[in-house]
């Protein structure tokens, strides 16, 4: 017998109440686009039984206290461009979405301080930011797409984390509805605060099952004045990415992005584009960006990298010092998972992380699972923070073939990933999708720390079930 209660009649007609009859969706076809994120599979299509889209804090409240009262799952959502299903209703129930929440409250230049509701796109916060001279330095490749509040779900990294760091940094404090309908406030504009727990970022990458992220505090830094980009082409992987701890120490130079593609993503890219990319057979791509107060710093930092590139294998060095040619260069980088969509609608990206020195031993591996079980897996991602999205590809394959292969080599690359002292997720999250594995590889008294922390705040289990680890 489930443990979860069915959606009946009474129950729409008291969500209608809440939040409004035309903010209650129950007609299938309209609720298909919320049965599923930006994984490829279905396996991980799994229907509502209704949406409803809240206005307000005080809404989702009241359809928590219900959700509680009923035994009914709740799956928060934002705008559905995850890649671990951590916004999939796996258990039915009430998908709570956060599209009307999408106000921009404050912009505070004193306090250097941004206010904004999860519904809000993380380019709309970047672009209010600069507005007011100022700089919000979160930056995932989705950011025209992704909402704030899911940044904040998934900890999200993105370009620009070996300098910034990832979305956690930014955050200095949230408005959440808990899995009883209670509202709590944590933290604020206090750039310091050791009052209690780190509850912040206890939320922060909890992945919707802890609370629901209802105002969002984010801390701004001035603009740089100035930036540039390096795009560097390598006859080989390995010798790209051995040149980026290099630029660190050798250079002395902590950059705002370094980011790699290999020769598959390359390719995937010009095609998807349609546009010829700058030594589009190279065996890969370093993109570097570098910013700072001057133009003559900026030379000097973009000089001395772009003479470690050519000592170390760089083919060319490509510099773009204005909007129209950097735009051109992050182009091709940030298109790459729609362009492997095109060459293979299913595929299965993932999100390991290593130390950033073991990359050149993690793509070897990687390769050597490519190979052993006849399955391309394109690499692409984050060389400054270790953050690599392996990619397997089931191209032709039937169902029964691509379920086998994509189960041994993932078992394989997550072995590797661990033994180079790696993670499962660097980004994307756990979510449905690597529940069972993150089981069999996470230390178990961490795991069971998890459990009792999710088990006391929800211990009706109503919010997000079915993600991040089995209860």
């Amino acid at each position: 017998m489930s443990r979860y209660s069915r959606i009946t009649e009474d129950i729409t007609r008291e969500l209608r109440s809440i939040v409004g009859p035309s903010s209650v969706v129950t007609d299938e076809e309209k609720m298909l686009p919320y049965a599923h994120d930006e994984v490829s599979e279905d396996a991980y299509v799994k229907m509502p039984e209704v949406v409803v889209r809240p206005g307000t804090k005080e809404e989702i409240a009241s359809i928590m206290k219900l959700a509680n009262r009923e035994k009914i799952p709740v799956t928060p959502r934002g705008a559905g461009t995850g890649l671990s299903a951590g916004c999939v209703p796996v258990f039915g129930g009430i998908v709570l979405s956060l599209e009307r929440l999408n106000r921009v409250l404050e912009i505070d230049k004193e306090n250097l301080f941004i206010i904004a509701e999860p519904g809000v796109t993380t380019g709309e916060v970047q672009r209010r930011a600069e507005d007011a001279g100022l700089f919000y330095a979160g930056d995932p490749c989705s950011a025209e797409s992704s909402h704030i509040g899911g940044n904040i779900a998934e900890n999200a990294g993105g370009n620009r984390a070996v300098k910034y760091g990832t979305t956690s940094r930014h955050v200095y404090g949230l408005e959440v509805v808990l899995p009883n309908g209670e509202i709590m406030t944590l933290g604020g504009k206090c750039v310091k605060d050791v009052t209690g727990y780190d509850l912040i970022h206890l939320i922060v990458g909890s992945e919707g099952t802890l609370g629901v992220v209802t105002k969002i505090w984010l801390k701004l830094l001035p603009l740089p004045k100035c930036r540039a980009d390096l795009l560097v082409p390598f006859e080989e992987m390995q010798k790209a990415i051995e040149v980026v701890p290099k630029v660190m120490t050798m250079g002395g130079i902590v950059p705002t992005s370094v980011e790699f593609m290999d020769s598959m993503s390359i390719k995937s890219a010009e095609l998807y584009l349609n546009q010829v990319l700058p030594h589009s057979d190279a065996g890969a791509y370093i993109i570097i960006e570098v910013e700072g107060s001057s133009e003559t710093q900026v030379e000097e930092d973009y000089e001395t990298i772009g003479e470690l590139c050519l000592e170390n294998g760089g083919i060319e060095v490509y510099v773009a010092d204005n909007l129209s040619t950097q735009e051109r260069i992050w182009k091709a980088r940030k298109c790459v998972a729609e362009a492997l969509r095109v060459v293979s609608p299913v595929y299965c990206m993932e999100d390991i992380t290593v130390p950033t020195s073991e990359i050149p031993k993690m793509l070897k591996e990687i390769t050597a699972i490519s190979e052993k079980h006849g399955v391309k897996i394109p690499c692409f991602g984050h060389a400054g923070d270790g953050n690599i999205h392996a990619t397997l590809l089931r191209e032709d394959m039937d169902e029964d073939t691509w379920g086998n292969i994509k189960e041994q080599a993932l078992e394989e690359m997550y072995a590797a990933t661990y033994m180079l002292g790696g993670n499962l997720s660097g980004e994307h999250g756990i979510g449905a999708k690597r529940l069972h594995s993150l089981e069999k590889l996470m230390d178990p008294v961490a795991l069971d720390v998890m459990r009792s922390i999710k088990q006391t705040v929800d211990p009706n289990l109503v919010l997000n079930p079915g993600k991040i680890f089995d209860l």
